[in-house]
C-alpha cells in the first residue's frame, strides 16, 4: 500500500494536492518543485517521498520528508496530503507510521512538522496531536498577519 513515490505517481500526487482545498497554488507549485526534485534525483538525500495506493493502484495520499539541514537525527515533514474522499479513512495515519518508522530506522530523533493556525487547518493541527506531536513553537504572524506558524515536534526513542 506504501511505496516510495515513483513518476509514475505524479500525476495522481498532483490532482490530490490541487483538491485539496487548504493548499494555495502557490503551495501547490512548491510541492511540485520538491516532488519533481526527489523524482529527478532520488540519491540526493534532501527527500523522500512515499505515496499510499488504493486497492485499485491510485494515490490516495503521499508524505514528504527529509534530513533537517546542518542537523544530527532532525527531520522535517514537509508535505502530507490525502485525497478529500480518503480523508478519515486512516490513509494519513497510515502515512505518518510509515515515515516514523522509517526514521526510527535512521536513527532519528525527532520530527518536526509546520504548518498553519487558521480556523481551516484546525482538523490538522487536531491529527498532530492525536499522533503524539506536542506544540514546541508558535510564531504569530509567519505567513501573514492573522496566521501564525505552528510547529509540532514528535520525539523519538
Amino acid at each position: 500500500m506504501i511505496r516510495p513515490m515513483a513518476k509514475s505517481d505524479k500525476e495522481g500526487v498532483m490532482d490530490i494536492l490541487k483538491r485539496t482545498s487548504l493548499f494555495t497554488p502557490r503551495e501547490v507549485a512548491v510541492a511540485e518543485e520538491v516532488i519533481d526534485s526527489y523524482l529527478d534525483r532520488p540519491e540526493s538525500g534532501d527527500y523522500e517521498l512515499v505515496v499510499f495506493r488504493n486497492g485499485d493502484g491510485r494515490a490516495a495520499g503521499y508524505a514528504a520528508f527529509g534530513p533537517t539541514p546542518l542537523t544530527s537525527g532532525t527531520y522535517d515533514l514537509y508535505w502530507i496530503a490525502v485525497a478529500p474522499e480518503r480523508r478519515g479513512a486512516g490513509v494519513g495515519r497510515l502515512l505518518m507510521t510509515h515515515v516514523e518508522e522509517k526514521l526510527r530506522g535512521k536513527g532519528a530523533r525527532l520530527l518536526l512538522v509546520e504548518t498553519s493556525s487558521q480556523t481551516g487547518y484546525e482538523p490538522t493541527r487536531d491529527f498532530y496531536l492525536a499522533l503524539g506531536y506536542r506544540e514546541a513553537a508558535r510564531i504569530a504572524g509567519f505567513y501573514k498577519p492573522g496566521d501564525d506558524r505552528v510547529t509540532y515536534v514528535k520525539y523519538f526513542g
